[in-house]
């Protein structure tokens, strides 16, 4: 029988189960809520167990909303992430597919972010962006359905212009080395690097000349 309930104070609420008298177990405040535990209530051998698995899910799961609140992850990042933090396979899997179900993990959406959040910000090849959603572990079919509107041309050029012009122009072939290398690192193919060295190399020229 329950003969006492006491929440703990500040962040991340506790309920301590007293069992007879004595204390048994605690719970996350909301899952004793849900269960609407209370002074007088008998609990069964499998109840306490129930309860047990039931504060292993909360627990699990406002670890993965922490996890979210920083960018959008694939099920892949979720599921390794809490794995990592101890909680058991199965109590994953039952949180990873309630996220799934409530759609705050989607691969599909998590990699067109990763694409568009690259093109925003740090701008690299088709290939790359592939080998980065990859190791994400995004599927296959996910990825090319994704990386199939990144244009290397497009993105090089926005690469290379903010790098480009932030540096005197000497000779081309100089210039071309570190644009090159630069570009190289982002995943650039040589054909797109020089393609890409030489219009640049026009702009700033005719703007300078």
């Amino acid at each position: 029988m329950i003969t006492a309930l006491w929440t703990s104070r500040g962040r991340g609420k506790r309920v301590t189960v007293s069992l007879n008298g004595k204390s048994a177990f605690s719970l996350k405040a909301e899952v004793a809520v849900k269960e609407k535990l209370e002074v007088g209530q008998e609990l069964a051998g499998n109840q306490i167990e129930s309860l047990a698995r039931s504060d292993q899910f909360q627990r699990c799961h406002d670890a993965a909303d922490r996890y979210l609140s920083y960018r959008p992850r694939s099920a892949h990042e979720m599921r390794q992430r809490l794995l990592r933090r101890g909680f058991s396979d199965n109590i994953v899997e039952a949180v990873l597919k309630r996220l799934i179900e409530q759609g705050l993990v989607d691969d599909i959406a998590f990699a067109e972010f990763w694409r568009d959040n690259r093109q925003s910000f740090s701008p690299r090849s088709q290939r790359l962006t592939k080998l980065e959603l990859r190791q994400k572990g995004v599927s296959s079919d996910i990825i090319e359905q994704v990386i199939s509107t990144i244009s290397d041309d497009h993105n090089a050029y926005q690469a290379a212009a903010s790098y480009a012009y932030r540096r005197p122009l000497s000779d081309y072939e100089s210039f071309h080395r570190r644009l090159g290398g630069y570009l190289k690192r982002r995943g650039f193919s040589y054909g797109v690097i020089k393609e890409t060295s030489e219009r640049l190399w026009q702009e700033i020229g005719d703007q300078q000349g």
